[in-house]
């Protein structure tokens, strides 16, 4: 079977898609049929085995009441819900199941993460990040800092692309940490870059700034469930995630954090809730916190059974299908597919030309060419700049039943993703691209 007709079938049918009718499609008279979804950078699809999963909770909550919490219908009590979560995380980012802990959300996180190994000193405080990282995340940094008394306009070095690039050279990346590295605290970038959909070198950037004396993390958000990652072995220092994307958990779903073994024995929560303590001992209420060994030790509150049951759904399905192997191997060829598609288009613009596109109606791809250097998504800049055209493009996407993410001001991104995703998606949201753009050009 050649790789074409192998994309036009799902790599695996355990998902639920939403309709055209449910999604609001009102240009098209088939409304029975499946929306094209491209969106699962933004929110995945629920899969099915979640979806049992979570009524199984219900069910265990309706006749057990507190009871499920040690004695539960279907062998999960509550108080070892995430049992089998944190193994199936570990094995999808390369960790050991004690460096991965299900919790909270991913912003939560970064600052548990940040308070522990963000350490300010007269001559190196700064944190290293790409400018415009996602906004949650700037946040933080901005929090961070003025929490240790610093102002943010120095202490928060933000790396731009060149002129006339929409993204950051490898090299451009290496070479500030070897020039500004005495005085950077902490390294902390996206592993996906969720606007431009850039896959940062991960494992030439944490060794970088571990050669320079700086504290490496990541926020894992859009790189989870979407490209292979390996952070045991590239010596990461921690890292924040949430599952909501390609990992498919649901809207807000519970999140996690890793933190490598070398610090288990040196880095203690700084803010310790009850769900860390042992379990040995944690119902019986002791005064003194007793941490889990690891990165279990930083939970704080018991999570929400619910969440972990939809999460858990999600991640049998990876490991029905063999992991990020096989999940990795399908991205690479359908992004390809439809990033060749896209160029084909009339409507198309290379990037270096898409700054003097002043006039019709077009689109650049800003995401990175080569495959190792991005997941599934691929960001479309919308031509000419702050003309409306995104806007017009995505409403008449989203009218016939093509649902991608619009990102103010010029930019939709569309992320075909591997488990789910065919050909014929990519095929038919290329196509209902081309009339929207003829629309707007009327």
């Amino acid at each position: 079977m050649s790789v074409k007709q192998d994309l036009y079938t799902p790599l695996t049918n355990d998902f639920d898609k939403p309709s055209n009718k449910d999604v609001g499609a009102t240009a098209t008279t088939d409304g029975e049929s499946k929306c094209t979804y491209l969106c699962g950078n933004s929110l995945g699809l629920l899969p099915k085995p979640s979806f049992d999963l979570v009524q199984e909770e219900l069910h265990a909550w309706r006749t057990c009441a507190v009871i499920g919490h040690f004695s539960h219908p279907y062998d999960r009590p509550w108080t070892k819900c995430t049992d089998e979560v944190n193994v199936l995380l570990a094995e999808l980012i390369g960790a050991n199941e004690s460096e991965v802990a299900c919790m909270g959300t991913l912003t939560n996180n970064l600052h548990l993460m940040m308070d522990s190994f963000y350490k300010p000193t007269p001559s190196r405080f700064k944190i290293l990040c790409e400018a415009h990282a996602f906004p949650s995340d700037q946040y933080a940094f901005q929090s961070q800092v003025l929490a240790h008394g610093l102002d943010p306009s120095t202490a928060i070095l933000e790396l731009s692309p060149r002129e006339g690039e929409y993204t950051l050279r490898e090299e451009d990346i290496l070479e500030t940490i070897e020039k500004e590295g005495d005085s950077i605290a902490l390294v902390l970038f996206s592993g996906i870059q969720y606007y431009t959909g850039q896959w940062f070198a991960m494992q030439s950037i944490t060794k970088k700034a571990q050669d320079k004396g700086c504290i490496c993390g990541w926020d894992l958000a859009h790189a989870i469930g979407n490209v292979p990652l390996a952070l045991h072995d590239w010596n990461v220092d921690f890292a924040a995630f949430c599952t909501y994307k390609y990992v498919n958990s649901g809207p807000g779903g519970i999140a996690g954090l890793f933190i490598h073994d070398k610090w288990h024995e040196t880095e203690r929560p700084k803010f310790a809730g009850w769900w860390g303590h042992e379990l040995t001992t944690r119902f019986n209420m002791p005064p003194t916190f007793s941490p889990i060994k690891g990165a279990q030790g930083f939970q704080q509150s018991n999570p929400s059974a619910l969440a972990v049951a939809a999460l858990l759904g999600s991640l049998r399905v990876f490991k029905k299908v063999g992991m990020m192997g096989p999940v990795r191997q399908r991205s690479l060829e359908l992004t390809a597919e439809l990033d060749k598609l896209l160029k084909k288009s009339k409507y198309f613009v290379q990037p270096g030309q898409a700054k003097k596109h002043k006039s019709k109606a077009g689109f650049t791809i800003i995401t990175p060419d080569e495959p190792s250097e991005r997941g599934a998504q691929l960001s479309l800049l919308f031509l000419p700049v702050g003309s409306g055209t995104m806007q017009a493009v995505h409403a008449y996407l989203s009218k016939n039943g093509v649902i991608g993410d619009e990102r103010e001001p010029d930019v939709i991104r569309l992320a075909p993703a591997p488990l789910y995703n065919t050909l014929k998606d990519c095929e038919h949201a290329v196509e209902v691209l081309e009339n929207a753009l003829a629309s707007a050009e009327q």
